[in-house]
């Protein structure tokens, strides 16, 4: 199975953000590994759920993991992420968030492939629509990720 490493520490991972995805985030912190480098949602975005506003960040952080931060040879595409479990954490240090996601993805060469069979095959005679599913499925790597969320700054003071 294929490893991934977990990012380095950045010293302001709101400013990277936004210079890779031109996504203005209102956080702070790291990238969630665990309860101390949990990312720090420090209010939310306009119009924004909170829950929207985690699974945007898991899959920036998968995103950087499997994509950006890897050799082209090792990079993943059609990465999707999806919330699986998620905990309430409340302690003396804080309150926080702790969501597991599946994380799915597929090495691009093979996924563009895929892509270039789907429309040069779809709606031909002998091209078999649930074959090529099932090795695409076959083909996806799936993962399992937990994700750390301190929103202490969305509570309201007791």
């Amino acid at each position: 199975m294929t490893k991934f490493k977990a990012l380095e520490a950045h010293s302001d991972i709101q400013a990277l953000i936004k210079s890779t995805f031109d996504a203005d985030l209102p956080i702070a912190g790291g990238w969630g590994y665990s309860k101390e480098k949990a990312t720090q949602i420090q209010s939310l975005p306009e119009g924004m759920l909170l829950i929207q506003l985690e699974h945007m960040l898991s899959s920036i952080r998968a995103h950087l993991e499997m994509n950006i931060t890897q050799e082209p040879e090792n990079r993943y595409g059609a990465i999707n992420a999806s919330e699986t479990t998620r905990e309430v954490l409340k302690s003396e240090e804080g309150h926080f968030d702790k969501v597991t996601y599946k994380i799915t993805g597929m090495q691009e060469a093979p996924y563009n492939a895929f892509i270039k069979e789907y429309k040069e095959g779809y709606g031909q005679e002998g091209f078999d629509l649930n074959e090529h599913f099932k090795r695409r499925e076959e083909a996806t790597l799936t993962r399992e990720v937990v994700y750390y969320f301190e929103v202490s700054a969305l509570q309201s003071p007791a």
